[in-house]
């Protein structure tokens, strides 16, 4: 990942702050990173990863979000999309949208 105030660390996956980080930057980092996780090819096996992932995109959102995570036959992840907003009271859903 790249990010001005984060260098990699030597061990997979840490990561040294070499600059003051505030917390808009530490949820910038943290949905980045879960998008990351939504990448194509990524293996989702179980209904609470994709969960996991997606519960930190959508925490922010203060209306309804109808999104599609579309997976292979080996649950590899294709694609992550939100495909609709709505309000409180009405959620339309496209399917044959382009």
């Amino acid at each position: 990942m790249t990010h001005a105030k984060l260098k990699a660390g030597e061990v997979a996956g840490t990561y040294h702050v070499t600059s003051p980080v505030t917390e808009t930057d530490i949820i910038t980092m943290a949905k980045r990173f879960a998008r990351r996780k939504l990448a194509k090819g990524r293996k989702i096996t179980q209904p609470s990863q994709a969960f996991e992932h997606m519960q930190l995109l959508f925490q922010d959102y203060e209306h309804e979000v109808f999104s599609v995570l579309f997976l292979n036959g080996q649950h590899r992840a294709i694609r992550f999309e939100e495909l609709s907003r709505s309000t409180i009271d009405n959620a339309s859903v496209y399917p044959r949208e382009p």
